[in-house]
């Protein structure tokens, strides 16, 4: 895209006058790039692709059940891993490992799940994906601080907890960041997910607000899968071919900790320098927490449950070699669950917080055939992901994607009662904002009735994926054109390319309370291009 494109595109989506509000600096990334971030190289050799294999998070148990409920218990702690082969790596973790354990759930029964921080630093658990009451939502400002924190200047703190760290009631280093405590807690915080919601995958994470990026970096997400009638009684794959797989990148330091480019080593001040203003890439792509593992496969068909965790990374995955006939990757859900009916692609874009249920048929290779997952935008080594090695052993199969899957309501345009406008871009003075102005707790965008339809339309300057909280939603035009090839299905995050606009319908259903909007290049979202709405 050229410098003359790009101004011609912004001005008519953004409006006359709003790209003077984006740095120089800001537009100047952009016509160099066209994607987000800028790579953080590792200081150690890295290790040759395909030789380790790939990991499968543990599910993890229930410490009790009821006739509603399921109960169960995560411990944030920090541990010494084994990421890269022969190296350790100090991580903050769910349960000891990364990814965190998956948790997997049983639509119309609530999971009921007990967090206990024995982190060094406070921490805010999202479901990504889950449709929640607010209170367990995993709103920014709302902390469960470690064990053993006490004070009110300790409690204040969103950054590491030393009651000197930082005054009351502000975020230092981020304009308009003044607010109140929240809903902090000490040591241990019980979420409630109701379960009104249809099968999909989910993950969760830290949404520390200011530190999401680096706390996901160092290891804190997981999985959590939501089943139903619905999607039990299709044939599609089960066991040990369902595999759901988290895609990251990530910078190894020479002691092996991770690398990332804080503002602050002591996480007392939120932000990265200057130069990674645009989102941090790593130059290790790892699987399940594994560098570009490897997989023994039957010749049969796969269910890939494919997520990007990563924290600024683009991604467009293909198989190669490609099967005779092409259509490798036939995704048969999004973000929010099943599609109506199956989609085929050669390959698939995912942008950050994505999530895509793709099907794979490995019989269409022949037996020894060693099959790549590449990633079309890396380069060098984040040019390939992971491998395939379909096995030359009889087997069987009774998996299919049959030609309907859902019975998925589309909602209608003409039943909006309003439209909304919101744009996500870099201003000369404030960073990164929505509709000029950098977040600020409890002052909402928008104020939308429980039970209503809306039309909201997301602009954007440079590369942005936004995510909504609460409710899915569906895409229903780009650029006055229809959606995208990768927009279809019930949707939490979108991805809006640079000068981009995206038409989107969302009911708000079941809970009232606040939410937030957000950029989910982390980067981004620490330096404040969130916002809230309020339902009520």
């Amino acid at each position: 895209m050229n410098r003359r494109r790009f101004l011609g595109i912004g001005a008519s989506v953004l409006g006359a006058g709003a790209l003077a509000a984006v740095a120089v600096p800001s537009a100047a990334w952009l016509l160099a790039e066209g994607r987000p971030g800028r790579l953080l190289s590792s200081e150690l050799d890295l290790p040759e692709a395909f030789q380790v294999p790939l990991p499968v998070p543990a599910v993890l148990q229930p410490v009790r059940t009821d006739g509603t409920n399921d109960y169960y218990e995560i411990t944030q702690k920090v541990a010494e891993l084994e990421i890269l082969p022969g190296v350790k790596t100090e991580a903050w973790t769910y349960g000891g490992s990364y990814p965190g354990p998956t948790v997997v759930t049983r639509s119309g029964r609530a999971a009921v799940i007990k967090h206990r921080n024995e982190l060094p630093v406070a921490s805010v658990v999202h479901l990504h994906g889950g449709h929640t009451p607010a209170d367990s939502d995993g709103y920014p400002v709302d902390l469960l601080l470690p064990v053993g924190s006490s004070g009110a200047a300790a409690s204040m703190s969103p950054g590491s907890v030393s009651p000197g760290s930082m005054s009351p009631g502000t975020m230092d280093g981020m304009p308009g960041m003044r607010h109140a405590a929240g809903r902090n807690t000490v040591g241990e915080r019980t979420h409630t997910y109701p379960g009104k919601q249809r099968a999909a995958t989910l993950w969760y994470h830290d949404h520390r607000m200011g530190f999401t990026g680096p706390g996901v970096w160092r290891g804190l997400s997981g999985f959590h899968l939501v089943h139903d009638d619905e999607e039990g009684a299709l044939p599609l794959p089960r066991g040990e071919r369902d595999l759901p797989l988290m895609l990251a990148d990530r910078s190894f330091a020479a002691d092996g900790s991770f690398r990332y480019p804080s503002t602050d080593a002591a996480l007392a001040v939120p932000g990265v320098t200057d130069d990674y203003m645009n989102g941090v890439l790593g130059d290790v792509i790892l699987v399940n927490g594994a560098p570009w593992p490897r997989l023994d496969v039957d010749r049969a068909h796969y269910r890939l449950r494919l997520l990007n965790a990563s924290n600024a990374r683009l991604y467009r995955l293909e198989l190669d070699p490609q099967p005779s006939g092409g259509d490798a990757l036939v995704q048969i859900g999004s973000d929010g669950g099943l599609l109506a009916a199956p989609v085929a692609h050669d390959g698939i874009e995912i942008a950050p917080a994505e999530r895509f249920d793709v099907v794979v048929d490995f019989s269409r290779y022949p037996p020894g055939t060693q099959v790549r997952l590449l990633n079309r935008f890396g380069s060098g080594r984040t040019a390939e992901v992971m491998r395939f090695d379909v096995s030359s052993r009889p087997v069987s199969d009774d998996a299919r994607v049959p030609d309907k899957l859902s019975v998925m309501e589309e909602l209608d345009a003409s039943a909006a009662v309003t439209t909304r406008d919101f744009r996500f871009r870099r201003s000369r003075s404030d960073g990164w904002t929505i509709n000029d102005d950098p977040y600020q707790p409890g002052r909402s965008l928008a104020t939308p009735a429980l039970g209503s339809v809306e039309r909201w339309r997301f602009s954007t300057d440079v590369h942005h994926p936004v995510h909504l909280h609460l409710d899915h939603f569906q895409v229903i035009g780009r650029n006055g054109k229809d959606p995208g090839p990768w927009d279809a299905g019930w949707k939490d995050t979108v991805d809006l390319r640079p000068a981009e606009a995206v038409e989107v319908l969302v009911r708000f259903t079941d809970y009232a309370g606040t939410y937030m909007m957000h950029c989910h290049n982390l980067e981004h979202e620490d330096m404040a291009m969130m916002a809230d709405f309020t339902v009520g």
